[in-house]
């Protein structure tokens, strides 16, 4: 395993577990307790972890992994979630998409369809990702609107004010949101405030409402809310949702495609 690798697993069983010993990191990863302390200490140096005697712990309870360290955990999963999100999308639409991994990959199956090869334009994409613009601006075939503001480099979105003008001028037929919490009766939620307001804004400024999150994401709570449940049109989520949660979101009013 390479030390990249290492180090984005290590990451992320760290924001999973908000703490890690040295000795379950190596049998975890399958290498030395000495690769694993090197691995921290490097870590540590970029101000991705907290050093411990004998471990590491993550900065804080509202710690957020930035998006270049997330790796292809629930990959399969968001695929999926991303081919059915892009089916619900018409040729000529106008399409708002927040940032996250689940939105990257809607962003690359809106970019493979066969239906969209074509069009003035064929879609029109609205976002305030960097990441997501990078990709599809290479495709002639969209119009590809990129907000203002200033970057963050957890998630590589622009967040502020001069997003918020941009943002205040458009509508969109449908926004699709990437979330790290949803649940019925908290909403959705992000990790950061900066990032909730624009995706509310996003929200606001569309006439239908996705949301897109594995099942990992539900049910759960986050720092920043960004809309209540019932400002959600459709979930799409993983066939590893649990019934109970699906029901729920049902009875709020909101359409469940689970893949």
């Amino acid at each position: 395993m390479s030390r990249d690798a290492r180090w984005k697993a290590l990451l992320e069983l760290l924001v999973e577990r908000g703490r890690l010993d040295v000795e379950y990191a190596a049998a975890e990863l399958g290498v030395s307790a000495a690769t694993i302390r090197r691995d921290f200490d490097g870590l540590a140096e970029q101000q991705m972890l907290v050093r411990t005697r004998g471990g590491a712990v993550v900065h804080g309870v509202s710690y957020e992994l930035p998006l270049r360290y997330k790796t292809a955990r629930h990959a399969s999963e968001k695929q999926r979630i991303a081919k059915a999100v892009a089916e619900l999308v018409a040729p000529g639409e106008a399409v708002g998409l927040t940032g996250g991994t689940t939105t990257t990959e809607v962003a690359r199956a809106l970019a493979v369809r066969g239906d969209l090869v074509s069009g003035a334009p064929a879609l029109t994409v609205v976002t305030n990702a960097l990441n997501i613009a990078n990709e599809l601006a290479v495709r002639p075939q969209f119009k590809i609107v990129l907000t203002g503001g200033v970057a963050r480099a957890q998630s590589y979105e622009l967040v502020g004010p001069l997003a918020d003008g941009v943002l205040g001028q458009i509508t969109v037929d449908v926004a699709v949101l990437g979330v790290v919490a949803f649940d019925v009766t908290h909403g959705a939620a992000a990790h950061d405030e900066a990032e909730a307001a624009i995706n509310r804004l996003l929200c606001e400024r569309a006439e239908r409402v996705v949301v897109a999150a594995d099942s990992s994401k539900l049910g759960q709570r986050a720092f920043a809310r960004i809309c209540a449940a019932e400002a959600v049109d459709t979930l799409v989520t993983d066939t590893a949702a649990e019934p109970e949660a699906v029901r729920r979101f049902e009875e709020a009013g909101l359409r469940v495609v689970t893949v």
